[in-house]
């Protein structure tokens, strides 16, 4: 253990260096305090023995100095003195000091003194290794923890809605900053308006869950007003009382107002939802609260209200189709969604997204995007938005694998372009029907219906919301057809 040995007196001092390094110990010796710190702060010393009363700076002094430095704690200080001068010694004490000894200094209190602070300066080392290694351990294990909750967020997202939104221009930016404003007021209702595929419901789990990502935000409950019997909808939004219909339960039934307790109904194709139960919704944002169905209580309601609609709110409120108080009222908290064809510096980015996702996905070797694919996806309208992209994309990765993106993997590019250009709109189908032949006797209307949408189902895989797209109608006109093919 190297030791720091000051003392004035010259017989004391050899004495006493020539039996510490007799107990193995390596001693350097000053005959004053200010060189001897000054050498102290040059090199590492465990143990510093001094004499209290010295010309200039006094032992006192040196113990006050060495504690004052950054890892003077770190050493043990003795001090020794006469026996006239125990007040010294009692103030050392209480100043820091390890321990005291009296002149003549006794070899065999000292030796025992240096053996303590031997034992202790090894445990103080132990303790500053644990330390390092706890604290390295803590650091390692708290990187490790915030790279799987960032993990779990991620999955969380993705599980939630969340996974695939890509913020890349100044118009996405804004309505996430917006989305974020309105996270804050969950009394705010909120109308959230674009196209098909541009990604209302993902911004509305945004304002559901906020940026972060939090637990605490309840549940988030979507409810597609068009696949909703408009008989049933009333109940299946506020539940019903015992004896309120024929068919329900005898018992009754909570609704999805109570499920959505402390968190947020999301209310998809809101313009489908019938006239009658749009001023019954309008009453319960306002008052935040219900009846049951059949129900004469008044239920208290802590949930958040978010509604989404493809096509001209205003416009319905205009033709007498929505409820223009309602309108007012959802429009506090407005989201416009811009169609993809008007935000074009989403398009790249957003295709290079959903590339690398779906080759890791499926294991390809897809990296990039050449520079005549970027120019084939910047030309095209996008009339299925984001969701005709991801799906573009999905469909070559799953069909070809590269390295890079080309023109010939995209053919489901090409003929969707064609087949815009030929007219595949409401006003022009492909079905030449001046060339189609009446039969003479009876036209089986019914059957070419049900064949119609049996094809169409066939062709979008039995996706219903895709075949209602297809055919033009409402998913709520769809279901009720389907229901009298299956009848």
């Amino acid at each position: 253990m190297n030791i720091l040995l000051v003392d004035d007196d010259a017989n004391s001092r050899m004495s006493v260096g020539r039996f510490l390094r007799q107990l193995g110990h390596d001693v350097v010796e000053f005959n004053n305090a200010r060189d001897a710190l000054a050498a102290y702060t040059q090199s590492d010393y465990p143990m510093v023995l001094s004499d209290i009363k010295m010309p200039g700076m006094s032992g006192l002094e040196l113990l006050k100095a060495i504690q004052s430095l950054p890892n003077g704690w770190l050493t043990d200080v003795v001090l020794y003195t006469g026996y006239g001068d125990m007040a010294s010694s009692i103030e050392a004490l209480r100043e820091g000091a390890y321990d005291y000894l009296l002149k003549p200094v006794n070899a065999e209190e000292l030796a025992s003194i240096t053996e303590r602070i031997a034992e202790h300066q090894a445990l103080r080392r132990d303790n500053k290794l644990l330390k390092e290694y706890f604290d390295e351990a803590v650091t390692a294990a708290t990187q490790e923890t915030q790279q799987e909750l960032n993990r779990l967020r991620r999955l969380v997202a993705k599980s939630e809605g969340l996974g695939n939104i890509g913020i890349f221009s100044d118009e996405m930016k804004k309505i996430v900053e917006l989305a974020a404003k309105y996270h804050a007021d969950r009394a705010l209702p909120v109308l959230i308006e674009g196209e098909t595929g541009t990604g209302k419901e993902v911004i509305a789990r945004l304002v559901h869950f906020g940026a972060g990502m939090k637990g605490d935000v309840g549940p988030f409950i979507d409810i597609n007003c068009a696949t909703f019997n408009p008989n049933l909808f009333e109940s299946e939004l506020f539940g019903y009382d015992p004896g309120a219909f024929t068919g329900g339960l005898g018992k009754g039934q909570k609704g999805k107002l109570d499920t959505a307790t402390g968190g947020t109904i999301f209310l998809d194709e809101l313009e489908e939802l019938p006239l009658e139960l749009q001023g019954k919704l309008l009453r319960v944002i306002q008052d935040k609260e219900f009846y049951r169905v059949g129900g004469l209580k008044k239920i208290k309601v802590d949930v958040r209200f978010i509604c989404a609609t493809n096509v001209n709110l205003a416009k319905k409120v205009e033709d007498g189709h929505f409820r223009k108080d309602l309108y007012f009222r959802l429009k506090v908290g407005h989201i416009v969604i811009p169609p993809l064809r008007q935000r074009s510096q989403d398009i790249l980015p957003l295709a290079h997204m959903f590339l690398n996702d779906f080759a890791r996905q499926k294991k390809k070797r897809f990296k990039n995007i050449s520079d005549a694919v970027a120019n084939m996806l910047a030309v095209h309208q996008w009339p299925g938005n984001v969701r005709e992209l991801r799906n573009v994309i999905e469909w070559a990765v799953s069909m070809h694998d590269d390295t890079e993106l080309r023109p010939h993997h995209l053919e489901i590019l090409d003929i969707i372009s064609k087949t815009q250009e030929n007219g595949v709109n409401k006003n022009d189908r492909l079905i030449n029907l001046t060339e189609f032949v009446l039969p003479a006797e009876h036209l089986p209307f019914e059957d070419y219906c049900k064949s119609i949408i049996k094809k169409a189902l066939a062709m979008h895989h039995g996706n219903k919301v895709k075949t209602a797209e297809y055919l033009g109608i409402s998913r709520q006109s769809l279901y009720t057809m389907l229901k009298n093919i299956d009848d």
